[in-house]
């Protein structure tokens, strides 16, 4: 795929993806959408990509859905044409033609195989706010403000957000933040624990490449992958049966790898490890999660 909306460069094994739109404080639209899409497929594929970073080009980070369309923005009947009916009149929600555009950008970050840092370098609200939630770490410039402005225009929270923002920042902080719609600047967010670190703009990318080359200094892949996958699916276990479950699966399967033996023994020869299994051809089968890909 040819990118209108983003560009997608990899560097010393870490790849930056840059929501493009500059003239537009990188608004999000449908193209976006699926050439987001488009690039984790495409980064899960690769095993020369070990870590990513999401940031704006311009000075914004991302400014939400582009409204150009006006009052019928957020008309799906009005903009898609009418989605299916029931015989009773009511919508069919199982038509994937009702499906939230932004929910579906994050549930395909949540199941990436690879760390995700987000750098925001600017304003981020709406869908800028929320696409980052499935990101691991978001490192924040100083020039950035973040809003979950969707009180403010009559629509509700998306991308999966009221999964994600609770479990991120507490249930209070979400919901204050959500019911006044309120822009607010990086250091509330540093203290409500949106994100993790605030520094001066010309610091933002290389804090974000030096945090991404300690995910990959020393490393398995496939370790990284499967550790990334477990904290994240576990935050929806009911029990912690459910993680031992998988973390002896992991211990038991790994533990016969290749790349576990080379790991220890580098570690009593007091040498660095040359981990060879891949994520593209060797994540295990035993999680619930994947399917032939790697991931469902």
């Amino acid at each position: 795929m040819a990118y209108e909306t983003i560009l997608y460069s990899v560097e010393d094994q870490i790849l930056t993806i840059t929501l493009n739109r500059p003239e537009k404080l990188n608004a999000y639209n449908a193209t976006m959408q699926a050439e987001l899409i488009d690039a984790f497929d495409k980064a899960d594929a690769d095993d020369n990509v070990r870590a990513i970073i999401v940031t704006g080009a311009g000075r914004g980070f991302c400014a939400g859905a582009d409204l150009s369309s006006g009052a019928d923005t957020f008309d799906r009947d009005a903009r898609r044409g009418p989605v299916k009916r029931l015989a009773s009149g009511d919508v069919d929600y199982s038509d994937p033609m009702v499906r939230d555009g932004g929910g579906q950008v994050t549930l395909r970050i949540f199941k990436c195989l690879k760390p995700v840092i987000a750098a925001v370098n600017g304003p981020a609200v709406g869908i800028g706010a929320t696409m980052q939630l499935a990101m691991d770490i978001r490192i924040a410039s100083e020039a950035a403000r973040f809003g979950f402005v969707f009180s403010q225009r009559g629509i509700v929270p998306e991308a999966a957000s009221s999964w994600f923002l609770p479990r991120l920042v507490g249930i209070s902080q979400a919901l204050e933040w959500c019911y006044s719609g309120r822009v607010f600047p990086a250091q509330e967010a540093l203290a409500g624990r949106l994100v993790s670190k605030v520094v001066p703009p010309e610091e933002l990318l290389p804090t974000a490449r030096a945090l991404a080359k300690t995910f990959i200094d020393k490393t398995a892949p496939v370790s990284v992958a499967l550790i990334r996958q477990m904290m994240w699916r576990m935050m929806g276990a009911d029990d912690p049966m459910e993680a031992h479950k998988i973390d002896s699966r992991g211990i038991y399967a790994r533990g016969r790898s290749e790349d576990v033996k080379e790991g220890v023994v580098a570690f009593l020869e007091k040498r660095p490890a040359a981990f060879k299994n891949k994520v593209s051809t060797d994540m295990p089968s035993y999680f619930p999660w994947w399917d032939e890909r790697g991931y469902k």
